[in-house]
């Protein structure tokens, strides 16, 4: 009788991601706005990689962090945005494997615990720069450089395994529908037959650890940077300062920001539309953001890919 009853839990070999199913007609116009956004961030983020790679003058350690988040935005991205432009595709809504959300989630979690860290990494490195610029280089050497990075892609795939190693202890005996439009773990989660509180506490204890930590680190940073710009004579040299600055808080604000509502405020039923709109600000427009704000607003970066254009025009007149 109990091996009966565990092979009922485990009939469910999929699950039905709602998505935006239910805006009739206006998802073939999500369709064509978030299929260009996937492209200019795929190509956006590509272009910074190139860029830092074959100029060395971009080879210092705020390029090297800029670089690094690049490829992880291209991943992010990679991970949530196919699948659901491939359900808005075909009617808003689609079909997924248990193991292809299992999967989809891993990724989503190791990259998005990666990201709070990394983007505290480059307010230290901008920090270190600005307010300790006679030590820069000797604080942010090369060695130090790596083992920030490593911290932090270490750090995500740390909290990550922890989560699946206990999403693998579930059954699913249904139902099968995920209300979202990719495999969060709140929507996901509630489609387990067993008893959740343990992952929920231990999902919720990784949570606080890779949103507040880093975003206090991040606001501190900027704070003493803000306090070392205002002491500039020069006022262009502060307005521009000031411009970088409260650039970069909007984009790590809106990042925070929106995980920390997403994940411990927006977990009703009744506040599920909601959280889909939250998911979309560090889903698909902070990977959409990060180049333009970190790089294509710098003299080096436009420098650069001048230069880039410069030398595939001679090529091409070759």
């Amino acid at each position: 009788m109990e091996r009966a009853e565990q092979e009922n839990e485990t009939t469910i070999t999929e699950f039905l991601l709602l998505g935006f199913g239910d805006l009739g007609d206006l998802q073939w116009l999500l369709f064509l706005l978030f299929l260009i956004i996937y492209i200019v961030t795929m190509v956006g983020n590509i272009l910074i990689v190139v860029l830092v790679v074959v100029d060395h003058h971009l080879h210092t350690p705020m390029y090297f962090f800029l670089v690094n988040l690049s490829c992880l935005e291209i991943c992010y991205s990679s991970n949530i945005l196919p699948v659901m432009l491939a359900n808005l595709f075909h009617g808003g809504q689609g079909n997924i494997s248990v193991m292809g959300c299992i999967t989809q989630y891993y990724f989503f979690a190791f990259l998005g615990g990666s990201e709070s860290y990394l983007l505290a990494a480059m307010s230290y490195d901008r920090y270190v720069a600005i307010c300790k610029p006679l030590h820069y280089m000797e604080l942010m050497n090369g060695e130090v450089c790596l083992q920030l990075v490593a911290g932090c892609w270490g750090s995500g795939s740390l909290a990550a395994n922890i989560i699946i190693y206990l999403i693998h202890q579930l059954t699913f005996c249904g139902p099968n529908v995920i209300n979202h439009f990719f495999c969060n773990f709140n929507p996901f989660l509630k489609l387990s037959c067993n008893d959740t509180h343990t992952i929920e506490l231990v999902t919720f204890f990784l949570a606080a650890l890779f949103s507040f930590p880093p975003f206090l680190l991040t606001l501190t940073s900027y704070g003493y940077i803000i306090s070392a710009i205002v002491r500039i004579p020069s006022t262009s040299g502060r307005q521009k300062a000031f411009s970088t600055c409260s650039s970069h808080l909007v984009v790590v604000s809106i990042f925070y920001g929106s995980i920390i509502i997403d994940n411990m405020l927006l977990k009703t039923e009744a506040l599920q539309d909601l959280n889909k709109v939250f998911s979309l600000f560090y889903t698909v427009l902070t990977p959409l953001f990060n180049p333009l704000i970190y790089s294509l607003r710098n003299r080096e970066v436009k420098v650069a890919f001048r230069k880039a254009v410069a030398v595939f025009c001679a090529f091409e007149r070759i």
